[in-house]
C-alpha cells in the first residue's frame, strides 16, 4: 500500500505544478508505460513531459484510495485540465504493478475525455 500512496502523492505533486520529475521518481528503468488501451508503449517521461507541457492552466487533480492486491494496485483519478483554450474533464482508472522497491514497472491506463468542465459525483 505504501506504493502506490507514494505514486497517488506524486503524481499528485507532479501534476498540479507540472513538474515531471517527482512522477518519474516513481517508475523503475525500463517500465512499461501505456497511457490508453490503444496505444503503444512508450517511456513514462516522455509521456508525462508532453502531456503537460500541453496543459495551458494548473490542472484540478483528484485521487482515489489505491485499491491494493500484492504487488498491483487500481487507483481512480478525475481531472479538470485546459488546453485548446478550454476545459476538459478527464476520468480514468491507472492499473499499476510495482517492484520489491516499490517503484512501477507496469502502468496501464483506462479513461474517457469529455470536452467540458463536469464535476466529480460524489461518493456513493
Amino acid at each position: 500500500m505504501d506504493a502506490a500512496r507514494a505514486w497517488v502523492e506524486a503524481w499528485e505533486l507532479g501534476w498540479r505544478t507540472h513538474d515531471v520529475e517527482p512522477i518519474v521518481a516513481r517508475y523503475a528503468t525500463g517500465a512499461v508505460f501505456r497511457s490508453h488501451p490503444f496505444r503503444e508503449p512508450e517511456d513514462p517521461r516522455g509521456y508525462i513531459e508532453r502531456v503537460l507541457a500541453e496543459e495551458e492552466a494548473e490542472p484540478e487533480v483528484w485521487f482515489g484510495e489505491p485499491i491494493v492486491d500484492d504487488d498491483r494496485a487500481s487507483v481512480e483519478y478525475w481531472a479538470i485540465v485546459r488546453y485548446e483554450g478550454r476545459e476538459h474533464t478527464l476520468a480514468g482508472t491507472t492499473l499499476l504493478r510495482f517492484d520489491a522497491d516499490g517503484l512501477v514497472v507496469e502502468h496501464r491506463d483506462y479513461w474517457a475525455l469529455e470536452p467540458r468542465r463536469l464535476e466529480r459525483p460524489a461518493a456513493s
